[in-house]
C-alpha cells in the first residue's frame, strides 16, 4: 500500500513544525500544501528536505488544497491520502486506527467523526459551528440516505481510485458538503471512527463573510441543493442509476 500523509496549511507558523515531527513518527511521506500563507509558515516548510510541498501564491481555500493534493497523489501513484490538519487538533496518534481500516480493503473513506464517543480537550467549538455541523450533517443523512455524525471533520483516509472520480471543485470551507453527496452518488464505502473533539482556539475565524453564522450557513445550504439537483443526473462517463429520492 502507497500511503501519504497530506495536509493543507494557512499561516500555522506556530505549530507546523511540531506538528510535522508528530506526523513523522507514524508515516514518513508527507504532502504540505501550504495555501498562500502570509506569516512564516512559508520560510518554515520550504527549510525542510523531508516532505513533499505544494505552495499556492495565494489563499485559494481549503477546499482548492485538497482538489490540488488529490490530483498530485494521483499523478504520483499513491494508494491511499490521509487528510489532516496542521493546527494541533488532529492527533498524529490516531493515524495508525486509519491505517488499521485502510488494510481491510473494506473502505473507500474512511471518516473520523468527533462525536461517535467524544473526548474533548480544550475549549468547545463555539456554539454556531456546533449547531451548523448538526443541521447540515442532519440534512446530508436525510437527503442522501447516508449514516454518518460528523459532516465537517477533515480528518478522514481516502482511496485515491475512488476519490478522483468524485470531480471535486468547491474550493472553500463548503468542500465537505459537497464531499457527501458525491460519495452517496458513486456508491463509495465508507465508515466513521472516533476521533478526538479537541479545540484550542475559541478565536479561529473562517475569514470574510463566512464569520457570519447566518451567511455561512446560507452558503452550505446552496452547495447541498446544487448537488441534490443534480443527484440523479450521470456524469457523461459515469452512468448512475436513479436513488429513488429525485423529487
Amino acid at each position: 500500500m502507497h500511503l501519504l500523509i497530506v495536509m493543507p496549511v494557512f499561516n500555522e507558523q506556530s505549530t507546523v513544525g511540531r506538528v510535522l515531527d508528530k506526523v513523522k513518527r507514524y508515516c514518513a511521506d508527507i504532502l504540505v500544501v501550504d495555501d498562500g500563507s502570509t506569516d512564516g509558515t512559508g520560510r518554515i516548510l520550504g527549510r525542510r528536505r523531508d516532505i513533499h510541498l505544494i505552495q499556492h501564491g495565494r489563499n485559494l481555500g481549503y477546499g482548492r488544497s485538497l482538489i490540488d493534493a488529490f490530483r498530485w497523489v494521483d499523478a504520483h501513484g499513491y494508494d491511499w491520502v490521509i487528510t489532516m490538519d496542521c493546527d494541533e487538533q488532529h492527533e498524529p496518534e490516531s493515524i495508525p486506527a486509519f491505517v488499521r481500516e485502510i488494510e481491510t480493503e473494506r473502505w473507500d473513506l474512511i471518516s473520523g467523526s468527533r462525536y461517535i464517543s467524544p473526548q474533548r480537550e480544550g475549549d468547545m467549538p463555539p456554539t454556531d459551528r456546533r449547531a451548523i455541523n448538526v443541521e447540515i450533517t442532519d440534512l446530508v443523512n436525510t437527503m442522501f440516505g447516508l449514516r454518518i455524525t460528523d459532516a465537517f471533520c477533515g480528518f478522514k483516509a481516502h482511496r485515491v481510485s475512488s476519490t478522483v472520480k468524485l470531480r471535486l471543485d468547491e474550493a472553500g470551507y463548503a468542500f465537505p458538503v459537497q464531499l457527501w453527496p458525491r460519495v452517496a452518488k458513486m456508491g463509495l464505502r465508507m465508515m466513521e471512527i472516533p476521533v478526538r473533539l479537541i479545540y484550542k482556539d475559541p478565536n479561529r475565524h473562517f475569514g470574510g463573510k463566512l464569520d457570519d453564522p447566518g451567511y455561512r450557513l446560507k452558503h452550505y445550504l446552496g452547495v447541498l441543493q446544487a448537488e441534490w439537483e443534480t443527484f440523479c443526473t450521470p456524469w457523461p462517463d459515469e452512468p448512475v442509476a436513479c436513488c429513488g429520492r429525485c423529487p
